[in-house]
């Protein structure tokens, strides 16, 4: 092999290589520091009076941090249902080849381009009983109309959950609708010769054969929900009370606000758990799948 040659084979490694430097450090890196820290004393500022796992002990007996736990899987739930359930309605819907698609789909998706900040300001400013919804109605003569989920403590996270179905609901309609798109025409063919119902098709046929569509919206939607932040705090800043704090700003509240990094690291170790405990299987049924 000559150096040009050589040259040609080594040429996209050297350029690959800083960037891997940079994740194995700063992504990598950090996560092991975080592990770290968790098994520390850390208070105001790093300690490295190692502790092993005493704050995680402290962390599952905090009422807050089961309020957010508890919140998380109503959060969750609700998101992740709401997403694919309108997302999948929006898709086939679109899939009809309906005149104005090419009008219609950058509509849906034009939410996804915001940022989770502008979301919830957005929606701040329109749930908000003195400047949104309820005063525009009042101010339209129906005075007896009330919308005050946002300030109420049992009914604040659905808020949340609404506007957040709102910015992620266009994107899952995109991969529903990629899927949709990609199910072989001579099976539908074959079944509307049988004198199956558009309906039968999609239940018995096509809905069936999206399952690593829905795998995959799942996985996106669950790994979003988890890692919420910047929405909570645009819109709710984890109010009224704790109505709507979750583990991303209770983490966030304990390391910088409490001065319990020890605690907020323990925190967000356990959030990556959650994340891994998805994304592991998920690569595994992808890795068995490609093998197959």
């Amino acid at each position: 092999m000559d150096s040009r040659s050589r040259l040609q084979e080594l040429l996209p490694k050297l350029v690959l290589a800083p960037s891997f430097v940079v994740i194995l450090l700063f992504v990598y890196g950090f996560i092991a520091y975080t592990g770290y820290l968790s098994l520390t004393d850390s208070k105001m500022l790093p300690s490295y009076n190692f502790v092993g796992l005493e704050n995680y002990s402290k962390l599952w007996a905090l009422p807050h941090w089961w309020r957010s736990i508890s919140n998380l899987a109503i959060f969750a739930s609700l998101y992740i249902l709401i997403c694919s359930v309108l997302g999948l309605f929006l898709a086939i819907l679109l899939d009809q080849k309906i005149r104005g698609e090419g009008f219609l789909r950058p509509i849906y998706l034009y939410p996804m381009a915001l940022s989770f900040i502008v979301t919830g300001t957005a929606w701040k400013w329109f749930l908000d009983p003195g400047i949104g919804l309820e005063n525009t109605m009042h101010l339209w003569g129906w005075e007896s109309f009330t919308f005050t989920w946002i300030k109420d403590n049992k009914l604040a996270i659905y808020c949340v959950v609404i506007a957040a179905v709102w910015q992620s609901s266009g994107f899952v309609m995109a991969m529903f609708l990629a899927g949709l798109r990609g199910v072989d025409n001579e099976m539908i063919k074959a079944a509307q010769v049988d004198g199956a119902s558009n309906i039968t098709i999609y239940r018995r046929i096509i809905i069936p054969l999206m399952r690593p569509v829905f795998l995959s919206a799942f996985v996106v939607l669950a790994h979003l929900a988890i890692k919420a932040y910047d929405l909570i705090i645009a819109l709710t800043g984890g109010g009224p009370g704790q109505a709507t704090q979750l583990p991303a700003t209770f983490m966030y509240s304990y390391t910088f606000t409490r001065n319990q990094m020890g605690i907020g690291a323990s925190s967000a170790i356990i959030m990556l758990i959650m994340i891994f405990s998805i994304i592991i299987p998920y690569l595994y049924s992808e890795v068995r799948g490609g093998k197959r």
